[in-house]
């Protein structure tokens, strides 16, 4: 007997027992769709960890200095800024502030830094402009806004051209800034950013005890935070343990090991639910074979060989599993949808998933089908005809 007529025997076998054969695929499409949902999630959240860390700017090396005798001078500034690899410098200093606008007051993160800044820290703005070297040159009171800041002080009004009052000083506002959400438990939106040296006097501090330093290329950055930390030791001997010199690229590293194994254990844990549906196809088979021992041994009286009971049985495995399968990847993408919609997740589908998780839906039943089709395709056909 052909391989297409023990397909169609085996689709017929499953016709006639369509609750059987639903409750049977409903394990392997529990299965699949688990796995999905699961890895799914996983991997949004990972690439939306990525997003939020590159928001913290690219190519990104951070030093800090620790106490007032190690404060970061133009000079010494200036001697980092040209090293080999080096595209752009940002110092910053930093502190809360109040801020007024009429009746309105908030309190926001008030940063003096740089024309850099911008591009250092990949900060772009919405409306108006950012900060110039001249802007620092000149003291000049001129303040670019977060859009949380924005919003708060002046609602749905351009503030481009107006002023606000900061620590009691007013500002003339030239930009604002495009919104970046939160990143790192701080948010991007809420703050004010101003020429460094209107900064320093703002926040009663000349002291610089932050850097970033923005790398030329990706593939450089362990080279340059190589040179970078020989520099700082040269500045500092015998002070390592006064400065740190962190890259944005370990931390991502560290974050995407973190994500990895997060998504390997997840997947783990939904594959066994596959296991259990194969168990189930597995059960189903057995009772089946019971069921319809006399058909067998009617079946290999009349010539058929045991190749052709052991593929029937195997078919009928691999067709309960395999459709379980595809059912279970619409399911676990419709759930994942609506999950992403309803609780605002970030969900990320991949075929590579999809496809992985339906070989291995196949693999399930063929494993778990092929005890049962074996046991049927041993059957005395004598012993089977008597079978009541």
């Amino acid at each position: 007997m052909g391989i297409l007529q023990s397909i169609k025997m085996a689709l017929r076998s499953i016709k006639s027992n369509k609750l059987r054969s639903a409750l049977t695929m409903l394990g392997m499409i529990i299965g699949v769709s688990s796995v999905i949902i699961l890895v799914s999630i996983a991997q949004g959240s990972a690439q939306n960890v990525t997003s939020r860390i590159n928001q913290l700017g690219t190519n990104l090396l951070t030093i800090n200095t620790f106490g007032n005798d190690l404060a970061l001078t133009e000079d010494k500034i200036n001697e980092l800024s040209k090293l080999n690899g080096v595209k752009a410098v940002s110092p910053v200093v930093s502190g809360r502030v109040n801020v007024k606008k009429e009746k309105t007051t908030s309190q926001v993160t008030l940063t003096g830094t740089n024309a850099a800044y911008s591009s250092v820290k990949d900060t772009k703005v919405s409306n108006g402009r950012f900060i110039t070297d001249l802007d620092i040159e000149y003291r000049q009171k001129i303040a670019v806004i977060g859009a949380d800041t924005a919003s708060t002080l002046f609602g749905t009004t351009n503030p481009v051209g107006q002023y606000l009052q900061i620590e009691g000083t007013s500002f003339k506002i030239v930009g604002v800034l495009v919104s970046k959400g939160s990143s790192m438990g701080q948010s991007g939106d809420n703050v004010v950013i101003v020429p460094l040296s209107t900064g320093q006097r703002l926040v009663k501090n000349t002291t610089i005890n932050q850097v970033y330093l923005q790398g030329k290329s990706e593939d450089q950055m362990d080279l340059v935070m190589n040179e970078v930390e020989m520099k700082m030791a040269s500045l500092y001997p015998n002070k390592s343990d006064s400065y740190s010199v962190t890259n944005q690229q370990d931390l991502m590293d560290t974050m995407s090991s973190v994500t990895n194994t997060m998504t390997m254990m997840l997947g783990g844990i939904a594959s066994i639910s596959l296991l259990v549906g194969g168990i189930g196809i597995m059960n189903i088979m057995l009772v089946s074979v019971s069921e319809r021992t006399k058909e067998i041994g009617i079946r290999k009286a009349i010539g058929a060989k045991r190749r052709d009971v052991l593929l029937q049985f195997l078919i009928e495995a691999v067709v309960l599993s395999g459709v379980g399968g595809l059912i279970g990847i619409l399911t676990g993408v419709g759930i994942g949808k609506a999950l992403s919609s309803l609780l605002s997740l970030t969900v990320s589908f991949t075929s590579s998933v999809m496809v992985m998780s339906f070989l291995f839906s196949l693999a399930v039943g063929v494993i778990f089908g092929v005890f049962p089709a074996n046991k049927a395709s041993k059957l005395n056909p004598i012993q089977a005809l008597r079978y009541e």
